[in-house]
């Protein structure tokens, strides 16, 4: 073994070393937001997560799982599973700089020692500044597949980079193997490691060819051919086929299930034996490599078989149940998310087809009777042609309806336009919001720097990057000196001034200009670089108004251009031999300032807000949530991070398994209902009377709510329909039932939209689900109204609950779920801490505030039971996720607060408020509208100091923004007259709470600062 490749070796685990090292120091110790709950939960019991599934991943996290002392650190070592894999791939990232840069600096055999040390240092620089860049930081310490799947592209990539260096060699098409085996194994972590399929073409096409401009063009056609492949024809194509041929075999032949399946597997592993043994016989080298390669990339795709194994025996997590191949080819088509259209489709306005406006989609098979039979085909909207365009972007209204008002802030055009928008306008979304916000904006966080780690949607407050270069981030976004102190102090406000883009850019001149096999390298880089990146960008046609960032879909992309930062050291060399002129102390130098301009000006700015060590946030808020409930309790929860952090403590750590956690989206799915009416550990089967027959997919799916005029009598009388017979109604299946009086139509509906829930008082006492003393307080009746036109089938089934618990069990709501799971039950809910009890009490509340509040109950939860995840340690991070929770905390310690004082308990109030102080304080969570009700209730509680400190602390950070958005008018955008706004609605809100309190010297110092604020805001 040379010099060079000891050192190579060596440096490469070295940087291996300091890049774990980094990551186990900053791991978050458990359970993290988002899908993380999912995939440990997931992995711990091989179980099933949603579509398209990660089965490969769960194997390996499943394996370093085994190696937890306790259920409490499972997630602790799954995550660092995802630190080594980040460790690795800093690895794979220096060996393929290392081999780029071997091409640039040494013409023949013989290797001197600078020249070691030049390739050596260009790896270093490179592997170290990917290591601390944001993204990929960000995925290395927490529990997801991205991490693991950087892994994939990294080795794939150095794998091709092997084969090169060894081609013509025997054996020298192991690594091509090799290659597709990983590929196939990669499917079962992310699809994004294919988009590496290209880069991989393109080397092994200038290895071994001549390259000319129509033979690159042929071999970029092979390429994508092969990307197509596999990602439409390999992944669902064997499955469809399996399905198919067991369609036959059981409908036709009438053979049992899966038949068809173990014939077709049969005939493709003969058809491959004997295609490989032919090859090899009649000394087919090339098609003998592609029928091996594709043998072993179906090896590795088959740890898909771990999904059906493992949804066949029904765990307690099992989304879409994809236990046969029709429900697996389901699954990994990601149906239930519906299409981007990504060629032709409609624009966002396009009215439906006049003559049809829906058409048939694919049919849905179930096994029934020995046979698989059509369920429902499910109809598809059919939009007006002339609405159509090709490479459509602007194609939705979105969930909340709100798609238009971003389309026309991002082109132009009118929210409400009904003409048909320009292609124009088309392409200046794609180029505004989907490449410039959402790709080149991620790009810059990693490469320039981030102003804060809050989410935006536009403008130039927040989430933008910027360089901490004054003129060019004032010219930008304005004067950034003059932004709120918290703002200048959050954790993501990152600064990088160019250098990583600098030197990335300098090493992507220095290889397209340095040689012929540059030129080649450079556009294989370059390649990848675009297929992970724009090409991301292309595919995922991503509409506006997304739940989170979007950075992590583009790690291979930042991958690739640190190559270039890599390959930049090179250029820097170039120019310190000319001006030190002796390589001994040239290539220190240029090591030295590279180092310390990029790799350590990254872990220096980027530390403090990708540490997440002692952060127990997302557990602890979990274990709040289950905590909130009564034994036997039914939690009602809507979102990712109020329902995965709770499958995990549950299912790992075995926390309050006696809670059944139903989430109200999954709730209007067959599968789903299916598994609610099971027993799961502790919880027995949910109280649901409905039959499958009456909830299948494609029936009910939408239960309309109309007003029948002849009951319009009997619904006043009563106060409302009963609820029991409004159900029967609804799941009956006479035709009298589905007929609209007045219309020919006939449909699933309600035929009244108040409804009336009749409570047997006794039953309520004896389950416990009020006390005695509360007793007078209960209603004959619940009555309510639903003022939407329908109800959805989660609805349909959660009305279907309430009649058959009849109290038996405790009925919780998240405090996350939006008003629309209410399904109008609202006005009898009672806050207990994370979660609201549906009680048999009305409350009436004039501050529009949802139900009552037991302080008891919510007391003890808060002041004594509930955990906090360290999140008022002055070390640990507060990320923008556990930012927006913060918010819903502060206001749940407000309404106890001011329930307390309602009681005359004054001293259990202020502790309330002192503890919630503690816990979220100004310097993590900026106060904001709810810390000036704290405020109020602090003067309600005569404890006028505490209430006029945090009254001037919310005064002078008002007066900072106000002061900071009226230097913005030159770059303004819709969002500043609304900050202005708010920000003067609140500062005189603060001018009405210290009047209204006697409080006279803060009164008038805000008063004045209101009277200048507005006259500057006048003047704006």
């Amino acid at each position: 073994m040379s010099k060079y490749q000891k050192t190579n070796i060596i440096v490469g685990w070295i940087s291996f070393a300091i890049a774990a090292v980094v990551y186990f120091l900053t791991l978050e110790p458990t359970v993290s937001f988002w899908d993380c709950g999912e995939f440990i939960t997931s992995a711990y019991k091989l179980e099933i997560g949603h579509a398209p599934g990660a089965p490969f991943f769960l194997l390996l996290a499943r394996f370093f799982s085994m190696f937890a002392s306790g259920t409490e650190n499972v997630a602790l070592m799954i995550n660092s599973m995802s630190g080594l894999a980040s460790a690795f791939t800093i690895l794979f990232l220096f060996w393929t700089i290392t081999h780029l840069a071997k091409k640039l600096v040494v013409a023949g055999d013989k290797i001197s020692e600078s020249q070691i040390w030049t390739i050596i240092g260009s790896g270093f620089i490179g592997a170290m500044a990917y290591a601390f860049t944001d993204t990929f930081w960000f995925s290395a310490v927490e529990g997801e597949v991205y991490a693991t799947s950087s892994l994939f592209t990294a080795v794939v990539f150095w794998c091709v980079l092997k084969w090169e260096n060894e081609e013509g060699k025997a054996y020298a098409n192991r690594w091509l193997i090799l290659i597709a085996y990983l590929m196939g194994l990669s499917i079962g972590v992310h699809l994004l490691n294919l988009l590496a399929i290209p880069a991989i073409v393109m080397v092994y096409y200038f290895k071994k060819y001549k390259p000319s401009r129509n033979g690159v063009l042929k071999a970029l056609g092979v390429a994508l051919l092969l990307l197509a492949g596999a990602m439409y024809v390999i992944i669902p194509g064997v499955v469809k086929l399996a399905f198919v041929f067991d369609l036959f075999f059981v409908n036709v032949i009438g053979l049992p299930f899966n038949s068809g399946a173990y014939v077709f597997i049969i005939l493709l592993i003969s058809g491959l034996v004997f295609g490989i043994r032919y090859t090899i016989s009649h000394g087919k080298v090339v098609l003998n490599t592609l029928l091996t390669a594709l043998t072993v990339v179906l090896i590795g795709y088959s740890s898909y078989s771990l999904i059906m194994i493992r949804s066949a025996a029904n765990p307690g997590l099992d989304q879409n149940n994809p236990e046969d191949l029709f429900s697996l080819l389901y699954y990994l088509n990601r149906e239930q998310y519906g299409d981007n259209p990504l060629v032709y489709g409609e624009y966002f306005n396009a009215p439906y087809d006049e003559k049809e406006s829906y058409v048939d989609g694919k049919d849905v098979y179930i096994k029934k009777d020995g046979k698989y039979v059509v369920s429902y085909t499910p109809k598809k909207p059919n939009y007006s042609s002339s609405y159509k365009t090709v490479f459509p972007r602007m194609y939705t209204k979105g969930m909340t309806g709100r798609n238009p008002e971003e389309y026309a802030k991002w082109t132009g055009l009118k929210a409400d336009q009904k003409t048909k928008p320009s292609f124009v306008q088309n392409l200046d979304f794609f180029f505004s919001y989907q490449i410039n916000y959402m790709y080149i904006r991620y790009f810059m966080w990693n490469f320039s720097g981030r102003q804060s780690d809050r989410q935006s949607y536009s403008g130039v407050v927040d989430g933008n990057w910027i360089s901490g270069i004054p003129f060019v981030d004032n010219y930008r976004l304005g004067d950034q000196s003059l932004r709120p102190d918290h703002m200048t102090n959050n954790k993501g406000n990152n600064k990088y001034y160019f250098l990583p883009l600098l030197l990335g850019l300098a090493g992507l001149l220095y290889q397209y200009k340095k040689s012929t096999n540059g030129k080649k390298d450079f556009f294989v880089v370059f390649l990848l670089f675009l297929l992970t990146g724009l090409a991301i960008v292309v595919y995922l046609n991503q509409p506006p108004l997304q739940p989170r960032e979007r950075d992590y879909a583009y790690v291979g992309s930042f991958y690739a251009f640190s190559v270039w930062i890599g390959l930049g050291f090179l250029a820097v060399l170039q120019v310190s031999k000319k001006v030190l002129r002796k390589d001994k102390v040239a290539i220190p130098a240029a090591f030295t300032l590279c180092l310390l301009a990029v790799p350590a000006l990254l872990v220096q700015q980027n530390w403090d807000d990708h540490d997440r060590s002692d952060r127990y946030v997302a557990r602890d808020l979990a274990y709040d949530y289950l905590n909130s409930c009564a034994p036997n309790a039914i939690l009602f929860t809507m979102g990712d991070n109020d329902t995965f952090p709770l499958w995990y403590l549950q299912e790992v750590e075995g926390v309050r398994t006696d809670v059944r956690v139903c989430n109200l989206m999954y709730l209007t799915a067959d599968w789903y209902i299916d598994q609610m009416k099971q027993k799961n550990y502790d919880s027995d089967p949910l109280p649901i009377s409905l039959t499958k027959e009456k909830y299948l997919a494609g029936k009910r799916d939408v239960v309309y709510v109309l007003d029948d005029p002849r009951l319009k009598a009997y619904v006043e009388k009563n106060g409302g329909l009963d609820l029991k017979d409004a159900i029967e109604y609804a799941a009956s299946e006479k035709e009298s039932t589905k007929k609209i009086y007045g219309y020919d139509e006939r449909i699933d509906h309600f035929p009244a939209n108040k409804f009336r829930l009749v409570i047997d008082k006794e039953q309520v006492v004896k389950t416990n689900t009020l006390s005695e003393k509360d007793s007078a307080k209960i209603v004959n009746q619940m009555e309510w109204e639903v003022k939407t036109n329908y109800v959805d089938k989660g609805g349909l089934i959660l009305y279907d609950m309430l009649v058959q618990n009849n109290w038996k069990r405790p009925v919780y709501f998240s405090i996350t779920v939006p008003s629309s799971g209410y399904y109008g039950l609202e006005d009898y809910f009672r806050l207990e801490g994370f979660a609201y009890r549906l009680v048999p009490i009305k409350f009436e509340n004039e501050e529009m505030q949802i139900g009552g509040v037991n302080t008891d109950v919510m007391y003890t939860n808060l002041m004594n039971k509930f955990k906090w995840g360290n999140m008022n340690h002055p070390d640990v991070y507060i990320d923008e996720t556990t930012s927006r929770l913060c918010t819903n905390m502060r206001n749940n310690f407000l309404r106890l607060s001011e329930s307390l004082l309602d009681e005359g308990k004054r001293d259990s109030a202020v502790q309330v408020l002192d503890k919630c102080v503690e816990l979220v304080p100004n310097e993590k969570v900026p106060f904001d509208y709810l810390a000036i009700l704290m405020a109020q209730s602090y003067y309600r509680a005569a404890e006028d100091e505490k209430g006029n400190q945090m009254i001037q602390t919310i005064s002078d950070r008002l007066v900072q923004e106000l002061d900071y958005y009226m230097t913005l008018t030159p770059v303004s955008t819709s969002e500043f007259p609304r900050l202005k706004s708010r920000d003067l609605a609140l500062l005189q809100e603060l001018y009405r709470i210290t009047n209204q309190y006697n409080q006279k010297e803060l009164n008038r110092k805000i008063e004045l600062e209101f009277k200048r604020l507005l006259e500057s805001y006048k003047k704006g």
